[in-house]
């Protein structure tokens, strides 16, 4: 007999079927579906203008809402500092910072034209991911585009540079899931992009206070990071009037199913709640004259989902009569910032700004050192942007102990709610097709054994292992979820203990088999996906396999929560143990998983749970989550459906279940473990 820790590895018994896909072909099948699914769906329900007017203004809630935007956080005072000037003979540099919420400073250079006249347009410029550092002094990567600032001063324009978070004078983070494994970044619904855009939209607020500049003449662009603010603010804000993205511009099927998600950090996503494909973003922006600007061989931008954006987004302004305010460029070459990409964005700004089109004959050239441009003599002391990850997005308040039954009734609502539409989201909420057996059955020693596979999803079929006395009706069964500590591989018969460690030592292993043979009791152990070799790719590393679920609205363990309410169910479908009583059973960041679960899934008897954490930002990660509720509430739930045994090391973090525990508006059955 062989045991499997998933696979699925099959002996000669199986009489499955053997079309099945394994490993990489069932996780890139995986991805590769949901991402089609989600990309045929994009504006997929726009067959008219006023279908799209009807939906347009909750689409830009959802996009504010998915780029930690919504609702706005305060406009507090800028205080704009400048810090120094630079004299040239048709423009001047203005050095500043301001603060786009207090502490979080941008730094930026202001490129101003001379003569500086009444009513004259701007643009604000956001830069790529260029690093300008130097003997261990970052001089912010606008000094790195400059060219395009003193472009547009030379000519007419006035142009704002703003760094970014990572690469700004204060250098910040765009990394946490790429390669800093923060993962309760997901948990917390943050993403850097949130920071950018809302620096590019104080940054308007700055270009609103020149009495100079004309605010219905206000442009954005930027390319690479900057392209892809530069539709983050635009869909955002209607101050902006003209949008040119350069090389920044690309849809979901090129980030998760062809993989190039890999090459880019975590600024360049919103949190993915509404499960949209990114042309979305771009058809926000109609009917406002918006270019598209790429090259044919850029690497991490790939030209056919350049090409679906554009095909997608054409739609929507030729429903508004519109279709001269859209354009596309393709350029030659890979990612560089050119001429051949420099030219048509300049032309496009003087056209639908300036409403002129001279020939382009001056170069965009860099003038300065970056020490030049350099903003702060000293970094401020009471800064916040190394750190703003732990701040920009608030998480839900820790509640009161509910005084009344209908108090409580209500915060358990409100709270399925939110994990229903903002965590969980990606399930399907569909059942796959019934368990089928794997192996056939077998008996040792009075024990019978079986090996199931269910389908959580399509095609993703995981392992469910089922022990019970032979010929006895168990009394009570056990479900256990394996997580990575768990998950062996086990050779050998049922009495045999040379199981390596499946189910943790020799001695608990005897122990379940004489459970099973005492206690008349069943015992099920399940694998969720990427447990085990249970839905495991081979060439997708953990960050890798994580970062493609959260651009489809999902996470790894979000899924996994879904998996074991498959499981649950399978259980009930089985004749054999059908009618037992179930405990569902699990350690560490799994047990937070299946107490998840038993909120979802019926017919739970006891959760067990052990050595879980009390808060989730040092658990599984699920979208969103700290914005509805941490785990005490989800335990209080749990409580509320069944009874409850949990064993906690962090045992003074459990205030809002211990006191809910002995509140007389509730009736829950939790009994401490220690």
């Amino acid at each position: 007999m062989l045991f499997l820790a998933g696979g699925i590895t099959r002996s000669a018994e199986s009489d499955t079927d053997d079309d099945i896909p394994q490993g990489d072909e069932t996780v890139t099948n995986y991805f590769n579906d949901q991402t089609a699914m989600i990309s045929d769906r994009c504006l997929a329900n726009i067959h008219s203008l006023a279908d799209w007017e009807k939906r347009r203004k909750e689409y830009r809630r959802q996009a504010a809402e998915m780029l930690g935007l919504n609702p706005m956080p305060p406009r507090t005072p800028l205080h704009p500092v400048i810090t120094g000037r630079i004299e040239e003979k048709d423009f001047t540099v203005e050095k500043l910072y301001f603060q786009s919420q207090p502490h979080l400073y941008v730094t930026a250079d202001l490129y101003l034209p001379k003569p500086l006249s009444n009513s004259v347009p701007a643009v604000l410029y956001l830069c790529g991911h260029t690093s300008v550092i130097s003997d261990g002094v970052s001089y912010g990567n606008k000094t790195a585009y400059q060219h395009h600032g003193i472009w547009f001063a030379r000519n007419g324009y006035v142009c704002l540079v703003i760094d970014t978070l990572q690469y700004g004078e204060i250098l910040g983070h765009h990394r946490g899931t790429y390669d800093e494994g923060a993962w309760w970044w997901n948990s917390r619904g943050y993403t850097p992009a949130a920071v950018e855009t809302w620096d590019a939209i104080r940054g308007l607020d700055y270009l609103d206070s020149f009495p100079e500049v004309d605010t219905n003449r206000i442009g954005v662009t930027g390319r690479s990071g900057g392209g892809a603010y530069s539709w983050f603010v635009a869909a955002l804000d209607d101050r902006v009037k003209v949008i040119a993205p350069v090389a920044g511009i690309t849809d979901l099927k090129n980030y998760c199913a062809d993989g190039k998600v890999d090459d880019h950090c975590d600024c360049m996503f919103f949190v993915n709640t509404y499960r949209w494909d990114y042309p979305m973003l771009a058809a926000l922006c109609a009917p406002r004259p918006l270019l598209l600007a790429e090259t044919d061989d850029d690497e991490y931008f790939p030209l056919d989902g350049v090409l679906h954006t554009r095909d997608l987004v054409k739609r929507i302004y030729d429903l508004y009569g519109a279709s001269t305010n859209f354009g596309l460029v393709i350029a030659p070459g890979p990612h560089r910032d050119t001429q051949d990409v420099q030219v048509p964005v300049f032309r496009w700004f003087n056209i639908h700004l300036k409403q002129e089109d001279p020939v382009i004959e001056m170069a965009a050239v860099k003038m300065f050192s970056p020490q030049e441009l350099k903003v702060f003599a000293k970094i401020p002391a009471d800064q916040i942007n190394t750190r703003i990850e732990d701040t920009f997005e608030p998480e839900a308040r820790a509640p009161e102990v509910p005084a009344t039954a209908a108090e409580w009734q209500q915060m358990e609502k409100r709270w399925m709610n939110g994990l229903r539409t903002k965590c969980f989201a990606g399930w399907p909420f569909i059942g796959g097709t019934p368990p089928r057996i794997l192996l056939p059955s077998q008996e040792t020693d009075g024990v019978q054994y079986q090996e199931y596979e269910i389908e959580s999803q399509k095609d993703v079929w995981l392992p469910l292992v089922v022990m019970h006395k032979a010929g006895v009706k168990p009394k009570k069964i056990f479900l256990r979820v394996a997580d990575a500590t768990f998950a062996r591989v086990i050779a050998g018969n049922i009495d045999d203990v040379q199981y390596s460690g499946q189910f943790g030592t020799p001695a608990e292993v005897g122990r379940l088999v004489e459970d099973v043979r005492s206690q008349d009791a069943a015992y099920a152990v399940f694998y969720p996906r990427d447990v085990g070799l249970a839905w495991k790719s081979s060439s997708l590393n953990d960050t890798q396999l994580r970062r493609r679920f959260m651009l489809l609205g999902q996470t790894l363990d979000g899924m996994r929560v879904w998996d074991i309410c498959r499981a649950v169910a399978a259980l009930h479908a089985m004749n054999e143990v059908a009618d037992a009583p179930l405990c569902l059973e699990a350690e560490q960041g799994m047990g937070v998983n299946a107490l998840y679960a038993s909120l979802f899934a019926s017919g739970i008897d006891t959760l067990r749970v052990s050595h879980i954490p009390a808060t989730q930002a040092d658990g599984p990660d699920y979208l969103n989550v700290l914005k509805i509720l941490d785990i005490p509430e989800a335990a209080a739930m749990a409580a509320s459906r069944c009874k409850l045994e949990i064993q906690s090391d962090q045992t003074n973090a459990w205030d809002f279940l211990r006191g809910i525990e002995k509140s007389p508006a509730t009736r829950l059955n939790v009994q401490w473990v220690q």
